[in-house]
């Protein structure tokens, strides 16, 4: 993948699993995802268990719509992550660090009023392949 790493001491260093920034040419594809929330596509009904049981299912409906496009999480560049409490961070960072390795995607979370379903996590991505 020819996505580079953006890193400069003159930013505050990442605090966890993702990256200041990414770069890289742009002679290739966007695979841009909607919004995913803890739906089981089987029953259509949100998953239990709470944020990580959330995050778990959020993560393997993106895999899915991914893969659909001949992309994996390894081709993601961008994700943001919406929590209905910022105090669940701790359980659904957990959960998607073990989904992303290096180089991570660059993140963005921003806690919400309300997510659709009432779910308390909702993911969205971008993956960009050069083939």
């Amino acid at each position: 993948m020819s996505h580079g790493v953006l890193k400069t001491n003159d930013a505050p260093a990442a605090i966890g699993p993702y990256v200041q920034g990414r770069s890289g040419n742009l002679s290739g594809r966007w695979i841009i995802t909607s919004g995913q929330i803890g739906l089981d596509p089987k029953t259509g009904n949100m998953v239990g268990g709470g944020v990580a049981a959330e995050t778990e299912r959020v993560l393997a409906n993106l895999r899915a719509v991914l893969e659909s496009g001949g992309a994996s999480f390894a081709d993601v560049v961008k994700t943001t992550v919406y929590l209905a409490d910022m105090d669940e961070f701790a359980a659904m960072n957990e959960v998607y660090a073990r989904a992303f390795s290096d180089p991570m995607p660059a993140r963005s979370t921003v806690a919400v009023k309300r997510l659709p379903k009432d779910a308390r996590v909702e993911i969205e991505v971008w993956a960009f392949l050069t083939s």
